[in-house]
């Protein structure tokens, strides 16, 4: 339900503070959503221009990347301004005007916060940087050289090389996880908490319903500045950076993943708490120890309502044991806890491309991954554009803008391929997506082949199928709040139970390009319909197309 801007003085029983828990949350890019003044670029106008789309979709909330002044070094995540709009993307006015509509069709608006670093321009580290001894000297994490000049210790950066930069102003190296021109806050320093929840409260102000927070596990360094030790190659994967990126080469103990950061997100949660039903997701980039922290931080009712880790954004292949594996290991480390899941994001390569590239049906293996998705338990991210069932793009060298698939190119070849712009009307100049003769990433073929026009009121489409199998998971709420219990099946079959209340439905997947039969568990079942797969059933045998599924309810 939509909350009216008066909300603090609504009743309690009107307002459902567990929206949260089973949303299907879609997440907007705004560069690449849609352009409204023909710059290339997408905004904030266009943004509210398509909310039309997601409320036909089936979506319960919208979770918006960065759109904050930025001198747009990693697009947006490099915040030099924490409360204002940057004027690529509009003013403050028309985020207002967003909120609003968003709201008008029942839809809640989570915004992305950038907590752990912001960009060297902001007026934060221009002060700290300008002298040892001014106000805002320890809101960034400094320290001397070693006696020789190097780094104090060997942590690096996900964005490649070491994770300290040189300043010749203080003479002193600062700590950047990410770019150089993205140095890290000092959370240690309670002002740097203080400005920063004053920061979250001034967007809760504005109507927002909740937060993702980028790089959540990164808040927090040790005081110490311990070097990490090196991390066993059988121990390496590459689930949150590239293989071919150092980065995996240690076992980060002391850059990140520190325990003092349990305590401010209770403070952090605190002030969500000061307004009425709002929530927040986390984001956990920890290749070894990503699921144990998602428990430690949304463990108890006093930090995070839910997490996502990398598991299936990882480029480990989708098979049924590895469902299955994942939520047993998720209920392992965080039994107190709730999960938000997600296939693709702005980060890594689009699901279909993959996990699917031998795969000749596309369409059907986006169709079956979409289920699978939407009936696992936990809330779900969708990417703009998945529902269409997009690939990854195949962006050329020179029309690269991501620094970290320029810093790694070719062997990875950064984030571009997953951020074009969305394809909206397969007639028309860009897609749709703008009137300007050159966008800001290019527009694949493929992808204008795909657009909503084209695939829109078709029963046979990727989009079809996605708002088709959302208006069923909204029938049975099983799939958002309930329990679930995998079943043995021979590969390539997936199944398992949802089950809440008096309602349990089995769901069963054929995860092959080939039909395959399966036998249903002991019990009585009724075949359920309006979810958009079709399967021949004789008694307790249930013949299953390729990437098929059936879903049944328990008598």
């Amino acid at each position: 339900m939509s909350i009216p801007a008066e909300a603090g003085a609504t009743p309690d029983k009107v307002i459902d503070r567990d929206w949260w828990r089973g949303a299907v949350i879609y997440q907007i890019y705004p560069r690449s959503f849609q352009d409204s003044n023909g710059d290339g670029i997408g905004d904030m106008k266009g943004i509210t221009a398509r909310l039309p789309h997601v409320a036909a979709l089936g979506a319960d909330a919208v979770w918006i990347s960065p759109f904050f002044p930025s001198p747009m070094k990693d697009f947006g995540y490099d915040v030099s301004n924490y409360t204002d709009v940057d004027p690529m993307f509009g003013t403050l006015s028309d985020f207002d005007g967003m909120i609003a509509e968003a709201h008008r069709l029942g839809i809640k608006v989570m915004i992305d916060l950038v907590m752990s670093h912001t960009s060297d321009q902001h007026p934060w580290f221009v002060e700290s940087r300008s002298s040892r001894f001014n106000p805002k000297a320890d809101w960034y994490v400094w320290t001397d050289a070693r006696p020789d000049g190097t780094p104090p210790n060997n942590w690096l950066s996900i964005f490649g090389g070491s994770a300290w930069h040189w300043d010749p102003t203080r003479m002193q190296y600062y700590m950047h996880n990410f770019l150089t021109s993205q140095p890290d806050l000092n959370l240690h320093n309670p002002e740097v908490q203080d400005a920063l929840l004053d920061m979250t409260r001034f967007w809760l102000k504005r109507g927002v319903d909740g937060f993702r927070l980028d790089t959540i596990n990164f808040y927090f360094h040790d005081k110490e500045l311990r070097d990490n030790p090196a991390l066993a190659p059988e121990r390496r994967n590459a689930s949150t950076a590239p293989a071919v990126n150092p980065y995996n080469f240690q076992e980060h103990l002391y850059d990140k993943n520190r325990p003092e950061n349990l305590d401010f997100l209770k403070r952090f949660r605190a002030v969500l708490n000061e307004f009425p039903a709002i929530a927040a997701v986390g984001e956990v980039g920890d290749s070894q120890r990503g699921l144990e922290i998602v428990g430690e931080y949304t463990s108890g009712d006093d930090k995070m309502q839910m997490c996502y880790a990398f598991e299936f954004l990882a480029p480990d292949a989708l098979t049924p044991s590895r469902v299955s594996e994942v939520q047993k290991a998720f209920s392992a480390a965080a039994p107190e806890g709730w999960a938000c899941w997600a296939f693709s994001n702005h980060d890594v390569v689009r699901h279909v491309s993959r996990w699917g590239q031998e795969v000749l049906d596309r369409d059907g293996f986006a169709k079956m991954l979409s289920a699978i998705l939407l009936s696992q338990r936990g809330s779900v991210c969708l990417y703009q554009g998945e529902e269409l069932g997009l690939t990854e793009a195949d962006i050329a060298y020179a029309d690269l803008q991501d620094p970290y698939g320029i810093q790694f190119w070719p062997e990875f070849k950064g984030r571009d391929g997953c951020r074009t712009p969305m394809p909206w009307d397969a007639q028309a100049l860009q897609a749709g997506f703008s009137t300007a003769e050159r966008t800001w990433l290019p527009i694949p073929v493929e992808h204008q082949l795909k657009a909503v026009s084209a695939q829109y009121g078709d029963p046979s489409s990727v989009l079809e199928q996605y708002r088709r199998f959302l208006a069923f998971r909204k029938a049975h709420p099983a799939f958002a709040k309930g329990e679930i219990a995998f079943r043995p099946m021979d590969e390539p079959l997936l199944a398992y139970e949802r089950q809440y209340g008096n309602e349990t439905i089995l769901c069963l997947f054929n995860m092959s390009p080939n039909p395959v039969s399966g036998t249903l568990p002991l019990g009585e079942w009724e075949a359920l319909e309006g979810h958009g797969f079709e399967a021949a059933r004789d008694g307790k045998r249930v013949e299953l197309t390729a990437w098929g599924a059936f879903f049944a309810r328990r008598l």
